[in-house]
């Protein structure tokens, strides 16, 4: 497995340049979670940093690289959206369908 040393800024490993695998893609996770264990014996608190854009080259914006932001509201819930599902709004393109075919 390939790794690339990624930086993080914010939180606690802000300043930290750590290790981190890559995919099939050559890039790092979009989140990057740590589980930091509880002093009484709890369940772990756990750390979630998002990738961002290092920075972009001057001359094409080429991206230069990742780093990882600390996220202190957590990672968002995974929704699954599939192409036949109704929208939640229920606004404009994706209320009930129309009239009953009859």
């Amino acid at each position: 497995m390939r790794s690339e040393n990624t930086p993080f800024r914010g939180g606690p490993l802000d300043g930290r340049v750590l290790p981190v695998l890559t995919g099939p893609t050559g890039h790092p996770p979009a989140w990057y979670t740590v589980p930091v264990p509880a002093e009484d014996g709890g369940p772990p608190t756990v750390l979630a940093y998002r990738r961002v854009p290092a920075g972009h080259t001057r001359r094409l914006g080429l991206r230069r690289g990742w780093t990882y932001e600390y996220a202190p509201e957590g990672r968002p819930p995974r929704e699954i959206r599939w192409p036949w599902s109704k929208p939640k709004g229920g606004g404009p393109g994706g209320g009930s369908g129309g009239a009953p075919r009859g």
